[in-house]
């Protein structure tokens, strides 16, 4: 999926590829295809489509998938739709933007 985008580069998601035994289950439930198998292993192929929703980490067998769940770039796009903002993570002391933080 490459249409929709969230901040872009902040993304918590993280695949630590020793634990990774491709199984594959990660790339089945990521709704927006993030994560893809290359090589035997789960890669990350669009960072900043993940809206963090932690399907991925949780169904992850081995544990390989790490994500925060329900926060970061999704939160930012929904914070910012409600304030009539550009979207923003919330990570930013004085919330300047993402490319002043993160």
């Amino acid at each position: 999926m490459t249409e929709l985008k969230y901040i872009p580069g902040v993304a918590t998601l993280e695949i630590n590829d020793a634990r990774c035994v491709g199984c594959g289950i990660c790339e089945i439930v990521c709704p927006h295809e993030v994560i893809h198998l290359n090589d035997g292993k789960a890669r990350i192929f669009d960072l900043d489509a993940c809206m963090e929703c932690g399907a991925c980490a949780k169904n992850c067998p081995t544990e390989a998938i790490a994500v925060s769940a329900g926060v970061g770039c999704a939160t930012g796009v929904i914070i910012g739709a409600l304030r009539g903002t550009e979207p923003t993570c919330g990570c930013c002391k004085d919330e300047a933007g993402p490319a002043e933080c993160c």
